[in-house]
């Protein structure tokens, strides 16, 4: 028997990384699974924040792209995701850490407003 080594975090990545239009990218899916979120809770983030992307840096996958990049990750998403470029990567994680700070910060208000009434 042959035990199977979970991949070191490099590996990993650079088993996340496509070539698709020329350019190297990530796809929403693998970069959820990096940050520790839902795919469903990145999509909705990428929705609310979309004007922060500069045209080159994010672009979704055509049906043919996504049925192109098989079976496994077809099966693990309703819709195509999104492939974002180093700078769409560097701008959505920015944009993650602002979201969830804002969502720290309210929880974290709410007990001190609710003793003011």
């Amino acid at each position: 028997m042959t035990d199977k080594q979970p991949a070191a975090p490099e590996e990993r990545l650079e088993s996340s990384i496509f070539f698709i239009r020329g350019q190297k990218v990530m796809l929403s899916l693998h970069l959820a699974e990096i940050y520790g979120i839902e795919p469903r809770v990145m999509e909705q983030a990428i929705e609310r924040n979309i004007g922060r992307f500069p045209e080159d840096a994010l672009f979704q996958l055509s049906p043919e792209e996504f049925a192109a990049l098989g079976a496994r990750l077809a099966a693990s998403a309703r819709t195509a995701p999104y492939a974002f470029t180093r700078q769409g990567v560097a701008i959505l994680s920015s944009a993650l850490f602002d979201e969830r700070a804002l969502h720290e910060s309210q929880e974290s208000c709410a007990p001190t407003c609710s003793c003011r009434k």
